[in-house]
């Protein structure tokens, strides 16, 4: 039995498919052209409405030809449209019917995007790229399937989001795509994936360099820390955030308001730079250095900071746990970390620690003439 909220669809159906029966090409494209005006008219539907109009709207594109469906595409991107419909112009193989949908229309999901991306070609993509806003859920797929033109593109959309593991992938193909690696370099990036980026772009040239020169392991070895050392101290790596989040901790603890409390409260909530210039203070090194070991090193380096600092492992296991969540990986053993941790001499992490900072200092050294 058809329910009576189904009736009025139902009857506009039977009106249009008896019209589209026995009309012309024309004469569909015009009854397609008056629907569309009907809709776009009212200030406002109700679902049932709107659902009336899915039906519609289906209906009439099955026979209609592209030309008519692009249009009908660039009239309803940017309204509140028939959800069924929207998606369906979407997932259109030609691209000047769905990139209209795809880069603007705000009835399509992060799901339906993904699908979208995985499922066409470039060019979709490529219109998916420059939508007003981008999560991380839809980058992480561009910028893995995508081409160099997709990837550039969204990089270059300043409401794109990008996951850690995001950044990740950026930063291996940045390294044999310069245009890329440019246009990174205008995004301000947050500090913890900025780090995690020259990680991994050290890791790579060391690799490169030691393979071609297998008798200067130290030389390249003592370049590759130097460059490194440059790129993190780069205005262009440091936002106003990170500079901004540096001195109020820095004012703080110059006031004795730096704890092992707040450091354990930064971590808990996240928040890198505030941790990592905390903990910097309380051992009396540079941010710099705290940064490297926090980023680049395993859990010693954290464990050796955190035992100077004289931290409990309740703080310990929480600035792990965040150094994780950055680096896109899970410590093997905590259970071990702590026992390790519980065993370390703080006059062993202290002295281990100068160890590291002369290497840093000679590593900052340029070279002899």
């Amino acid at each position: 039995m058809i329910s009576r909220s189904k009736r009025p669809a139902l009857h506009l159906l039977d009106e249009l498919q008896a019209t589209l029966a026995h009309g012309t090409v024309a004469r569909r494209v015009e009854t397609l052209r008056r629907v569309t005006d009907l809709f776009l008219g009212a200030v406002d539907y109700n679902d049932e409405q709107i659902e009336v109009f899915d039906d519609v709207f289906t209906c009439l594109v099955e026979d209609i030809e592209s030309h008519a469906k692009a249009l009908l595409a660039q009239r309803l991107a940017t309204v509140k449209a028939p959800p069924r419909i929207i998606r369906q112009l979407a997932f259109e193989d030609q691209i000047e019917i769905a990139a209209p949908v795809l880069s603007q229309s705000e009835q399509l999901d992060d799901a339906t995007l993904i699908a979208n991306a995985r499922a066409k070609g470039q060019q979709h993509m490529m219109a998916i790229s420059v939508r007003r806003a981008l999560s991380g859920a839809v980058t992480d797929v561009l910028v893995e399937l995508g081409n160099p033109a997709v990837v550039q593109s969204t990089v270059k959309n300043p409401g794109a989001e990008f996951s850690d593991s995001g950044y990740c992938t950026l930063a291996r193909r940045a390294e044999q795509d310069h245009d890329l690696a440019d246009a990174l370099g205008q995004r301000a990036i947050p500090r913890p994936q900025y780090l995690k980026m020259i990680a991994i772009a050290s890791a790579t040239v060391r690799s490169k360099l030691e393979a071609a020169q297998p008798h200067a392991l130290a030389e390249v070895d003592t370049a590759v820390r130097q460059a490194s050392r440059l790129a993190r101290s780069a205005p262009r790596g440091i936002s106003r955030q990170t500079s901004i989040a540096h001195g109020l901790v820095r004012s703080l603890f110059e006031e004795g308001r730096i704890d092992a409390v707040e450091v354990h409260s930064f971590a808990q909530q996240r928040k890198f730079d505030e941790t990592n210039q905390a903990i910097a203070c309380l051992a009396n090194i540079t941010v710099e250095t705290a940064e490297t070991m926090m980023v680049e090193s395993r859990d010693e380096g954290v464990l050796i900071l955190a035992k100077v600092c004289n931290l409990p492992w309740a703080t310990v296991r929480e600035i792990i746990d965040m150094r994780d969540e950055i680096n896109g990986t899970r410590s093997h053993d905590l259970d071990e970390c702590r026992d390790t941790y519980e065993r370390l001499r703080t006059s062993t992490a202290q002295q281990v620690l100068r160890f590291y900072r002369m290497q840093q200092s000679a590593t900052a050294q340029p070279p002899a003439a």
